[in-house]
């Protein structure tokens, strides 16, 4: 099992795989998404029960389903938490068994970056929408519309907001990637404001994200059109 930076900002993640460029790969998307923080890292069903016991503020955990001890599905019926499977599992009766089981999402692998930091960006929104103690059936349908695909309804179907219009006007000038700060200083707001703006433009399918990767430290989310 591997630990990871102590931090308390954002939404607790445990990684599940027994391969280590895998949960590193999933652990550098993870890092890289804003709102979440890896909190532990685990090869086996043993050790994922262990860090579970040991980190209480685990709150979503992206399990693998094929595990040296058994199947990562076996353990959905113990969590306490969320879960998403992910996994290179294709039959169609384990992801019956995965949704049975309380799985949130369903991701076969190989999928690309973004998928993955699009399904985390939904999974931060359906916590939003459902953060109130009671709820109406307009907030239910957009927590699972935000799990689903990273936004509301009314969201996908309306236009982007004035800054978020400035941004994709951007965009359109440029084949390049961009970076948050890039794109903060191109339009005069900060670069967190950007982010969230960011965020919800690749949730809504108007950008796409990739990670970066330089010498040290977390990698960074380059910004870019969709290609046609």
């Amino acid at each position: 099992m591997t630990g990871e930076t102590p931090s308390t900002d954002g939404h607790g993640v445990l990684i599940v795989d027994d391969d280590f460029r895998v949960a590193a790969l999933h652990s550098a998307i993870v890092t890289a998404v804003r709102g979440f923080r890896v909190v532990a890292r685990a090869g086996t069903l043993a050790q994922a029960r262990t860090a579970l016991a040991e980190h209480p503020d685990i709150e979503l955990v992206l399990l693998d389903v094929y595990l040296p001890d058994g199947s990562g599905i076996d353990l959905l019926a113990e969590l306490r938490c969320d879960c998403f499977i992910v996994g290179a599992e294709t039959d169609a009766r384990a992801v019956r068994a995965a949704t049975r089981g309380g799985a949130l999402a369903y991701l076969i692998k190989p999928f690309a970056d973004t998928e993955l930091a699009r399904r985390l960006a939904g999974y931060a929104h359906y916590r939003r929408v459902l953060d109130a103690p009671r709820v109406d059936q307009a907030q239910v349908d957009a927590a699972l519309s935000g799990l689903r695909f990273g936004t509301a309804p009314a969201e996908r179907s309306s236009g982007a907001s004035p800054t978020e219009q400035r941004i994709l006007e951007l965009f359109a000038d440029t084949d390049e990637g961009l970076f948050a700060d890039q794109v903060s200083d191109a339009i005069g707001i900060s670069a967190a404001t950007a982010r969230r703006h960011l965020a919800a433009l690749v949730s809504a399918g108007r950008l796409v994200m990739s990670l970066q990767y330089g010498g040290t430290g977390r990698p960074r989310q380059e910004y870019r059109k969709p290609r046609t």
